[in-house]
Formats: C-alpha cells, sequence, structure tokens
C-alpha cells in the first residue's frame, strides 16, 4: 500500500502560498473595486446593476475566502502531520540502524 502513497510536504507548502496568493489578490481586487461608484458609471439603470455586482462581489468573495481560509487550514495540518511522521519515521530507522551495527548494545 505505501507504494501507492506519497506526500509531498514541499508540494504542500507550495499550495499553500498558492492559496494565500489568491486571498492577497482576492482582497485587492476587491479594494480595487471599491473606489469605483455607481454614481460614476452613467445611466440609473446601469448604476443600480453595478451596485448589485458589488453587493453581491463583496458578500461571494468574503465566502470564497473563508473557504480558502479553511482549505489551508487543513493543509497546513496536513502537512505538520506528514512532516511529524516522517521526523519519527527517520529517528527509528537511526535506532534500527544504530542498533544493528552496535550488536544490540545500542546507546538508549
Amino acid at each position: 500500500m505505501g507504494d501507492h502513497f506519497k506526500a509531498d510536504t514541499d508540494q504542500l507548502g507550495e499550495f499553500l502560498k498558492t492559496l494565500e496568493g489568491c486571498v492577497r489578490d482576492l482582497d485587492e481586487a476587491r479594494a480595487a473595486l471599491d473606489h469605483v461608484r455607481a454614481d460614476q458609471i452613467g445611466t440609473k439603470r446601469l448604476d443600480e446593476a453595478c451596485d448589485g455586482f458589488q453587493e453581491r462581489w463583496k458578500y461571494g468573495s468574503e465566502q470564497t475566502k473563508k473557504m480558502i481560509d479553511a482549505i489551508s487550514e487543513g493543509v497546513k495540518s496536513n502537512k505538520k502531520g506528514y512532516e511529524e511522521v516522517e521526523k519519527a519515521l527517520e529517528k527509528a530507522f537511526n535506532d534500527m540502524a544504530q542498533e544493528s551495527t552496535s550488536g544490540g548494545k545500542g546507546a538508549k
């Protein structure tokens, strides 16, 4: 089974950076749109449509940010878990190697 499952903690770290970049980009886009007021666009109908879009965009981007934050926390937790398992395995293998080379009289 171990041959079929591999976790690349460096890739998980890169994925976290990508998610954080998405949140930053989303915040920057929303901030840029905050400066555009509906009364600057044109007709009353277009102004109302822009106001509606601004409200939906704000709500949608906030919900997306919450989801990205939740995914980021899960990935961070998984990455930490994989790293802890890797360290424990490395220690166990080193201990076994030391035990076998010392003829069963390894340091404890």
